[in-house]
C-alpha cells in the first residue's frame, strides 16, 4: 500500500502503477441489495432464472455502477491518504464499459496516477482505473477517477 502525507509525495506518484487490489467477489446478494437501492431492476441483474435461461452470460451480471460504486473500496486497498481535512470524489471521465461482471465473479483494481496537480492548496489527483475479472484479460472498465484532496497544513 502507497501511504501519501502531502502534495509533494503524492506529486511522485505521478504517471506511475500505484498498484492492484485484493480481489473482491461480486455475489447475487450483493447485485440485488444494489438494485434496490438504485431502483435498478432490469432482469439480466436479478432474475436468476430468466438469465440463465435467456440472457447472453448465461447468469445475471452486476450493474455497470455497480462495480464502479466499488472504486473507492478498493482504491482504499491501495493509498492511504493521510494529513487531509477533507477529501472529495469528485468526478469520473472516460470511463468505457469491456464486458460484463458475471455474478459470482471476482474483480480488482489497478490504478495509475495520470496527473496530480496543486491548485491553489487544493490537490486533484486524476486516476485511471482499470477493472479486472479473474481470470480474464479485458478489463470490465477502463476510465479516471478524479479526487480532491485538502491537505492539512
Amino acid at each position: 500500500m502507497v501511504i501519501i502525507n502531502s502534495f509533494e509525495e503524492y506529486k511522485a506518484y505521478e504517471g506511475m502503477n500505484i498498484g492492484v487490489s485484493n480481489w473482491h467477489q461480486i455475489d447475487q446478494q450483493q447485485i440485488t441489495r444494489f438494485a434496490e437501492s438504485t431502483r435498478d431492476f432490469q432482469w439480466i441483474h436479478v432474475n436468476e432464472q430468466k438469465a440463465k435461461n435467456e440472457g447472453p452470460f448465461g447468469s445475471t451480471i452486476a450493474h455497470g455502477y455497480l462495480t464502479l460504486s466499488l472504486i473507492p473500496y478498493l482504491w482504499k486497498q491501495l493509498a492511504d491518504v493521510r494529513n487531509v481535512k477533507m477529501e472529495i470524489n469528485y468526478g469520473i471521465e472516460n470511463f468505457k464499459f469491456g464486458q460484463a461482471v458475471p455474478v459470482n465473479s471476482e474483480v480488482r483494481l489497478q490504478a495509475t496516477a495520470k496527473s496530480i496537480l496543486n491548485l491553489r492548496g487544493t490537490v486533484k489527483a486524476v486516476i485511471q482505473a482499470k477493472l479486472f475479472i479473474k481470470g480474464e484479460e479485458k478489463p470490465a472498465y477502463v476510465g479516471d477517477v478524479i479526487f480532491v484532496y485538502h491537505f492539512n497544513r
